[in-house]
């Protein structure tokens, strides 16, 4: 679950990682023009995209809550013996789909950890106490297992085998991650708090990486230079419930809570900058 931050004494967004995965989707569908290679296999990489934190699913209707704020937990602060389970669930859900499928969503398990394979400045193990790194490096083991496993099973079709080029797996993994943290930016932020931010190593082709920049545009208006989607001015849209401490007091608890809160839609345009 993703608690979007809030001005002082209001209630926080919480957004599922369905509602979160769900607005990755409306990107996935909008990626591609003519600086940016679209998604390639489309229907594998479209399914992917829209299911790589499947392994939330049941977690988030009855999560764990953190004690320092009452709410839930709030995705990188979920306990590790929580956050590893959805981290191989969510493979586990894309494997059944499809052995590449499953490969793509190990990656971004896997790499969630250790800087997103060196793209990203953020590595969660940085935050995993020592105490808890067995359970953790017994997860990234398997995840590494896992992808060997599947890549000799592509290997062995002739229909998947091409795929297995490093540097076009690597363009399909990118794109999940600009993709998911351009998700992240609009779900982990209220819109009076969004700022200028760049993307890194967003792949214009297998052998091109660029740097995408977003800027604020408007109320509701957001630029990316350069622009990676099919249409500038496109609107795109995500859902959650406002939560606030008070709701643990619900009968039933969090399950029920979250269940009874209205959901709210936030509503947005990118344009090209």
């Amino acid at each position: 679950m993703i608690v979007q931050t809030a001005p002082s004494d209001t209630p926080r967004l919480a957004i599922m990682m369905h509602e979160h995965t769900a607005l990755c989707l409306q990107f996935a569908h909008a990626f591609g023009n003519e600086r940016f290679e679209p998604l390639a296999p489309a229907d594998l990489m479209i399914y992917v995209i829209s299911n790589h934190d499947a392994g939330w699913f049941d977690f988030d209707r009855n999560p764990a809550i953190d004690e320092k704020t009452g709410l839930p937990y709030n995705l990188a602060e979920t306990p590790p013996e929580h956050i590893t389970t959805t981290s191989r669930l969510s493979p586990d859900f894309n494997q059944r789909h499809h052995p590449y499928c499953g490969l793509i969503s190990s990656m971004h398990s896997w790499g969630l950890y250790n800087g997103r394979y060196g793209l990203s400045k953020l590595v969660l193990l940085d935050k995993i106490a020592e105490i808890d790194r067995p359970v953790v490096d017994k997860m990234l083991s398997g995840e590494i297992e896992r992808q060997k496993h599947l890549k000799a099973e592509l290997a062995r079709n002739p229909q998947t085998s091409g795929w297995l080029d490093e540097r076009m797996i690597f363009q399909n993994y990118k794109q999940l991650q600009f993709i998911d943290t351009l998700a992240l930016y609009f779900n982990r932020i209220h819109a009076g708090e969004r700022r200028e931010q760049d993307f890194e190593n967003v792949p214009a082709s297998a052998r091109e990486d660029v740097t995408v920049t977003i800027r604020p545009a408007g109320e509701t208006r957001y630029s990316l230079a350069p622009f990676p989607f099919a249409a500038s001015g496109a609107e795109f849209a995500f859902q959650g419930r406002p939560v606030d401490p008070k709701m643990s007091n619900v009968t039933g608890g969090w399950p029920a809570a979250l269940k009874q809160s209205p959901t709210r839609s936030e509503r947005f345009q990118l344009i090209a900058g």
